[in-house]
Parts: C-alpha cells; structure tokens; sequence
C-alpha cells in the first residue's frame, strides 16, 4: 500500500472516529432540533418563512455543488492514485489543454446554479423590505429606538394620557413589543448612542439601527404568541443581554391590552387594615451566581400565559407598603429617570415605567418580572447588566437601597398595572 493511500486512509478513518467518540462521551444533540428560543428555522410569519424558503434553495444548490465537486474529487483520486512504488517515481502522463465542452459546461452550471440562487433572492429582498402597497394603508406604524442596553417602542398613532388635565401623547412601551396577530408592522428603526440590530429570528431577519440613518422592517405574526427578539449587533458591554420581546395578541386581546396602556398609571388607594397591621421582619435576598439565569421554568413552558398571567392586579396586596414605594420613588430620584405618566414621573433617560408591573420581564428581557428577580435588579443592577446607566445613577448619586427599600419599591412597581 502507498503511503499517500496510508495517510488518506487514516484521515476518512478519523473522520468516522469523530461521531462515535462524541456519542460516547455522552454528548447532548438536542441542538439538532434547532427549536430553540430564538431558532431561524421555525418561521412565524411571512417575512421569516420568504428568508427561510431562500435559505433551502441555497441549501440544496450548495449541497449539489459539494456532492457533484467531492464525488469527482475521489473518483479521480481513487482512479488515478499510485499503486506502487514504481508508480509514485513514475514521469507524469503528457500534459493536455483540456475539454473544451467540459469547461464550458462547467461554466453553463455554475451560472444556472448562480441563477437559481439570485431569482428567489431579489425577489426576497423585495418582498421583505417593506409591506406590500396595498397593504400598507392597514399596517401599524411603531418607532423602535436603541439603546445601551434597552428598546423603546413608541406607537405614533396611539395616543396616551399624560395627565389628569388631559394632555397626550403617543404611547410608549420598553421592551415588550406587543402587536395584533395577523396586521402588517412596519418599524422605524433608530438609535440613539452606537450601532444595534433588531432581530426577532421567528418573525423577521436582522436589520440595523445605525446612527443618522432611516431604517426600515417589517413583519407579520401568523398566530398569537410570545416571541424573544435580541440586539445583533455588538454595541457595548452588555450587547449580549440586550433584549426584547414581541408579544402577538388576537385583536380583542390587543385592544384591551391598548385600553389599558393608554390610561395613566394604576392608582392604589391605602386600606386602613393595611396601615395599621404590622409587617414581617423583611428577609435579606439571597445571593446569585455570576451569569445565574433569571427566568424560571415554569416561565419558560409557557411565557404567554405568564404574560398574560401579568395583566392582572397582585393578589393581596399591601397597599401601604405600595404607598411607600412610590415615596421612595421619587426620594431616590427615579422619577428623573423614568416616566410613570400620572404619578410626577416625567424621566426619558430610562424605559417608561407606567404599566411596568404588566410586563413579563425585567432588565430588558433578561430577568423574569417577579418579586425575586425585581429585587435581585434593585439592589444591584451591575451584577446583572455590566455598564447599565442604572447602575452609574446609583453610583453618581450615591443611593443605596435597604432591604426594606427594596421591597416597597418592588411593591410599587408591580402594582403598575
């Protein structure tokens, strides 16, 4: 046997080794389903199911191409190989200019391969620019800006109340997208600070939000559901939890979800019991691994349900201890951060807090909005989110929060309906 067939050998024999040795060392292949959060391969709407479609045709040409190119290549190599020792010293064969008609056939398929590819993609790229003329008087117009590291969405054509003397102004969420099922949204992308890239993998591709620049994209939910979108695009130290939600709703469902975040924000009114009855002793939070996730899995089978699950006021509340909160609100300064329209809160620096106790997550999506979780991002948001203004406002103003602080605080915002 020659050593150049030896040494060929050797590598197919490593090459099939692989597999078995992963196998054996107990690997986990459920990456395979790919049906993950945030997977491209389940496709929820119709700018993501075009991109998908265009992704298997350059799937299967490519996979053409490799097969036809590495079949060839060991025909020839087995073929043509030395079987001797003679054969290795061996002059090479007289040397020839080629076959016309082959070349020229290669030529011909790797154009026709070119072209099946390119047909379906302008036709993507049309298509998924922008909604359809026709449909475009029926589309929902928001207005998505990033941040470091949070979204603000903003729905110009809905407006909410800012106060009780009756100003308004379009309603503005953070976060949590939400959108009625089966409606054309077209977002304006912006930024306000460094490049980002809104991507929901489920239900549209990755578009960038780029300084001074208009942006556009589109998408479309098939069904009601609960999608993660992500930052794509490296903006900062916290670029890899800067996310968000799309939240499609029926359009009952949707409507009554806008009634409710056009209103001002929930007032709680103090129940004598609640003032006069005598609180627990308030118990330390725990502490929390580095990277310790924040979302549990109960959450997880079902953020839908949770979310909604969310809409509805805290059971037993203790309005006293909301009341209080909301003291501490404006006495830490929050209020010069954050809006919570109809209680003096008139801060842009920060998401909208008006309806925060609604929405499923904390720290734009990396946290599950639960009385833990909210008092894990009050006492310190730098261990959650590095480099977050948040975290600079505590260190610049100096505020620091007892665990009796936090959970009135935490009391507050969740009873922001």
């Amino acid at each position: 046997m020659s050593q150049r067939l030896r040494h060929v050998r050797s590598a197919l024999g490593s090459f099939i080794a692989l597999p078995a040795l992963l196998l054996l060392s107990g690997c986990d292949f459920n990456f395979w389903r790919m049906d993950g959060h945030q997977t491209t391969m389940i496709a929820e709407g119709p700018v993501a199911r075009t991109q998908l479609e265009l992704f298997w045709v350059t799937v299967w040409v490519t996979l053409f191409i490799f097969v036809a190119v590495g079949a060839v290549l060991a025909y020839a190599t087995i073929r043509f190989r030395a079987r001797s020792e003679a054969d290795e010293h061996a002059e090479p064969p007289p040397q020839g200019h080629g076959n016309p008609l082959i070349e020229l056939g290669l030529i011909g398929a790797s154009v026709l391969a070119l072209v099946i590819i390119a047909v379906p993609t302008v036709k993507a790229i049309w298509s998924t620019y922008d909604v359809a003329e026709a449909d475009r008087k029926d589309a929902l117009e928001i207005t998505a800006t990033g941040y470091q590291w949070w979204f603000k969405f903003e729905y110009p054509s809905e407006m909410a109340a800012l106060d009780n003397a009756g100003a308004k102004a379009p309603l503005v969420t953070g976060n949590e997208l939400v959108i009625p099922v089966g409606k054309p949204i077209r977002i304006h992308l912006r930024t306000v600070d460094v490049n980002h890239s809104f991507w929901v993998p489920k239900l549209a591709g990755k578009v960038d939000m780029t300084p001074n620049r208009r942006n556009l994209l589109w998408l479309k939910a098939d069904r009601p559901g609960y999608f993660w979108g992500q930052c794509a695009e490296y903006c900062g130290d916290s670029h890899a939890v800067m996310r968000f939600r799309v939240i499609a709703l029926a359009p009952n469902e949707y409507s009554e979800w806008l009634q409710q975040q056009q209103s001002l924000a929930r007032q709680v009114a103090v129940r004598p019991a609640d003032s006069a009855k005598s609180r627990e002793k308030v118990v330390a939070l725990r502490s929390f691994r580095t990277n310790e996730t924040g979302v549990s899995a109960q959450f997880d089978r079902d953020p839908l349900k949770s979310w909604q699950a969310k809409q509805l006021p805290e059971k037993n509340e203790d309005t006293a201890l909301i009341a209080q909160g909301r003291q501490l609100f404006a006495a830490k300064t929050c209020n010069a951060c954050h809006t919570v329209r109809g209680h003096g809160a008139m801060g842009i620096q920060g998401p909208d807090l008006s309806h925060f106790g609604s929405r499923s997550t904390v720290g734009a999506g990396l946290l599950e909005n639960n009385s833990e979780q909210l008092r894990r991002w009050l006492r310190d948001p730098e261990s959650v989110k590095p480099g977050n203004k948040m975290a600079k406002a505590y260190r610049d103003n100096k505020i620091a929060l007892s665990d009796e602080e936090q959970v009135a605080l935490v009391a507050y915002l969740e009873s922001l309906k």
